[in-house]
Order: structure tokens, then sequence, then C-alpha cells
């Protein structure tokens, strides 16, 4: 596994953000590719010692296009350069949750977990009354000692506690929130060297597992809306 290959290639490509650019160096992206696919797998199998949930799919199945959506973005660029990836017993659909992997220079990438989907009105409404119910255990999950050293939880929230919930519920701040997730920074330098990127990302992603697991028996039986 080569990250300098992944590297250079989201900087250059962060430079030459346009198609001519990217479809004269199809051939570098080909390769960076493969080594991205191939530091999945070995992070896949690593994760898979503590959640084997995960292991049913190949990694190409589980990344994200470099394709920007531009019609509604002020940004015109074509491309997003960040190699992208989400795992989770589901591949990588955000419902469950799982591991969310983001390699992309300029200080930007980052380990992240939890539910990132705010458009899912149904996975919100869902959580907030596991969290209503299951007050306690939330609080044990995310004031674990090696977890707060990692994360604190973020994610777009309204002012106030949402109707049909107590306004004075021991975990009132975390009923006004839409989504609920987990993002470790990392910095160019940490993408150095394979094998420390890896140790380290398995155990990110081992100590947010239990934040992961309380969510997605939060999501137990939520269906995707459809197209």
């Amino acid at each position: 596994m080569n990250m300098s290959l992944i590297v250079n290639y989201l900087s250059e490509l962060s430079m030459n953000n346009e198609r001519e650019w990217y479809h004269a160096h199809k051939e570098d992206y080909k390769k960076a590719n493969a080594e991205f696919e191939a530091l999945l797998q070995a992070l896949m199998l690593e994760i898979g010692n503590f959640d084997s949930s995960i292991l049913n799919y190949a990694p190409k199945e589980l990344t994200f296009k470099l394709v920007r959506d531009t019609r509604f973005s002020h940004d015109k660029s074509p491309y997003n350069p960040a190699f992208r990836a989400h795992i989770s017993s589901k591949g990588k659909l955000p419902v469950p949750v799982g591991y969310y992997l983001m390699i992309k220079p300029g200080d930007q990438s980052f380990l992240g977990g939890g539910l990132f989907a705010d458009m899912f009105k149904d996975a919100t409404r869902m959580v907030r009354d596991y969290i209503a119910q299951n007050g306690e255990e939330w609080e044990r999950v995310i004031h674990e000692p090696e977890f707060e050293k990692y994360f604190t939880v973020r994610g777009s929230a309204l002012k106030n506690v949402p109707s049909g919930y107590e306004k004075e519920h021991p975990q009132a701040e975390y009923l006004k929130f839409k989504s609920w997730y987990l993002e470790y920074p990392l910095k160019d330098e940490e993408l150095g060297e394979a094998d420390a990127f890896l140790a380290k990302a398995v155990e990110c992603f081992r100590i947010m597992k239990p934040f992961n697991d309380y969510l997605n028996k939060a999501l137990e039986g939520f269906q995707m809306p459809m197209r």
C-alpha cells in the first residue's frame, strides 16, 4: 500500500480540477484508486477482528465517486479531490451506520462514524426516541474515557427540544440533534506511512464501535426512502 501515490494524485487533482486534466491522467487515477482499495481491504480485515458484520463487501463496493454534483453548488469544480469510503454491514448506505474514511490533502482527511444524514426524518426520529428512552446507556457510551479522548458527538441541531419530547429531559441537548456523528481529523503528515495510518484508523474505529452499535439499535427496521 503506497499512501504517497494516493496523496500525490489527489493533490494534483486539487490543483488541476478540470475534466481535461482528469481524463489525461486516467492511468494515475487507476493506480491511486488501486492503492486506496488495497488500503481499504487491509483496514476491513483489521476491523473484522472486532466487527465481523462488515466483511461481506469488496472494497470497490464501499467507495464514492470523485465526480461532484454541481447543479446546486456555487463551486462548479467537477471533482472532489478525495477518496472516500463507508464500511458497514450493509455496505456504503448511510444506514446502518459504520466506519467512514476520507483522504483529502490539505489537512482535510478524517475518520468518522455515526449518522451523517439529516435528510432522513425517520432516522432522526428513531434515534431521538431511542435516546429519550435509553439515556443512561447513551451517557455511558459517550463518556467512556477512551471515547472522550478521541471524540465529541457532532451534528446539526435545532435551537429547542422538538415537540413530543420532554424539555427537561436529561439528554435534552442531544434530542435537539438531527444527526449524530463523529469526526477524528487527520493531518497530512499522518498519511505518510500506511502501517501507522492503519493502526490509527483501526484504533479509532474500535473505540467508536459502541457508539455505532447504539445508533444501529435505534435504527433497527429503518427503511431507506425510495428515490
